[in-house]
């Protein structure tokens, strides 16, 4: 399938930093004309920039920080916002925890939910789920992403698909006018797929991701029914999610 060519082909590049077209026209042995059709695609989505004979990943201010590094940015809000959002979650829930430093707070705070579960490629939400056996854990496969530790891939979003989701816990880099937004290409069409599929969404984000834009935009913010972070944004972040309908809540 085409989505799914594209989808690979961005790994491909995202894996090398760049590529050729002939690279690419032999690598996944289609026409020249589908290889520039298929690029042009993904230079639309921000993920690529041309240059000479072929593609490179796209540089952003916005770039990805080590995951060591968001880890411990933030973490007394980031613990406040997972609890939060773990009060959200009902005893035999199906929902989805995405990669990210803020989502993978919400695992310490389910050890009381029975017959939970949860369906993750959060690397870190797998391992704090192992001594709660209530916690019955689905980890998505794929490739093991050590900047965001998290699993990702083709594999994980078809795998993604095949689930009946109550709700997404998503992370995001930043939210701003022009959508929710993240910083990392190969977690892109997961959080694009969960954002699309899950009955209800949950955004976490502290409270400096507010007018952030990161490289990619996932999802539009009227796509999340809630949003829940450490302190209240400035009125025009408030009211461009009283426009998109999306409830505002504060982990204090």
């Amino acid at each position: 399938m085409k989505t799914d060519r594209i989808r690979e082909m961005q790994e491909y590049i995202v894996q090398r930093n760049s590529a050729t077209m002939e690279e690419l026209k032999a690598h996944f042995n289609v026409s020249m004309n589908t290889v520039r059709r298929d690029v042009n695609e993904l230079i639309q989505r921000g993920v690529l920039d041309k240059v000479y004979g072929g593609v490179s990943v796209r540089r952003s201010d916005h770039a990805l920080t080590p995951y060591e590094v968001r880890r411990i940015n933030s973490e007394a809000a980031k613990t406040k916002i997972g609890r939060r959002a773990a009060e959200m979650v009902r005893d035999g829930d199906i929902i989805f925890i995405d990669s990210g430093t803020t989502t993978m707070q919400m695992i310490d705070f389910l050890q009381n939910r029975r017959e939970l579960t949860v369906i993750t490629n959060n690397l870190e939400v797998i391992i704090r789920a192992l001594p709660y056996e209530n916690i019955n854990v689905i980890a998505l496969p794929g490739q093991l992403r050590r900047k965001t530790n998290s699993f990702a891939g083709s594999d994980a979003v078809r795998s993604l698909q095949r689930y009946n989701i109550r709700t997404a816990f998503i992370a995001a880099t930043g939210i701003s006018a022009h959508g929710v937004t993240n910083s990392s290409p190969s977690e892109y069409e997961i959080k694009k797929c969960a954002a699309e599929i899950c009955e209800e969404k949950v955004l976490l984000v502290t409270g400096e991701k507010f007018g952030v834009t990161g490289l990619m935009t996932f999802a539009p913010v009227n796509a999340f029914q809630r949003v829940i972070t450490d302190r209240r944004p400035g009125e025009e972040y408030c009211q461009l999610l009283k426009n998109a309908r999306a409830e505002l809540i504060l982990a204090d």
